[in-house]
């Protein structure tokens, strides 16, 4: 899919891609941090039907809902021989005991055999995290594993 970036003079950038119904989806992001989210028209592309201030934290958040399904459902695509092996996201929350701690403190894979193939952060994706990556309430944790393995960490990352 292609994405279109216009720079906006003295305002910021559009980014933005056509969606099958007709309709352009995207964000502006102003000079001054500001993010708006945006829906055109479906008689005109250059007009907006929808505009939605984000703040950073509001954006990072839609980010993370976004990338992290895509990340999952191609990791379930390209594991759809393999019986046995599941693909999850496993979030780790505010009151989790690893949030500001490393990924290596929660010992997954060695208690549970479950892979750390990424962490979604800030619709950041950081594939392949070490042991020494420090998790932050908010992250997706993207692992694969047994359903068994999969249940004991996210059990592990509510309880430690």
């Amino acid at each position: 899919m292609n994405v279109d970036v216009t720079p906006l003079p003295g305002i910021g950038v559009r980014k933005e891609f056509l969606m099958r119904n007709g309709r352009r989806i995207g964000v502006i992001s102003h000079r001054d941090g500001q993010i708006e989210l945006i829906l055109s028209k479906a008689d005109d592309p250059d007009a907006c039907v929808a505009e939605l201030p984000l703040t950073t934290e509001e954006a990072a958040a839609l980010a993370n809902l976004l990338g992290a399904p895509q990340l999952v459902a191609q990791l379930n695509d390209e594991h759809k021989d393999l019986p046995g092996i599941h693909t999850k996201q496993l979030p780790v929350k505010h009151n989790s005991p690893f949030d500001g701690r490393t990924l290596g403190d929660t010992a997954l894979r060695t208690r549970t055999q479950v892979s750390v193939v990424a962490v979604m952060r800030a619709g950041q994706a950081h594939p392949s995290p070490t042991p020494d990556f420090t998790l932050t309430a908010g992250d997706l944790l993207v692992t694969v594993g047994t359903a068994e393995g999969l249940e004991n960490a996210a059990k592990i990352l509510v309880h430690g």
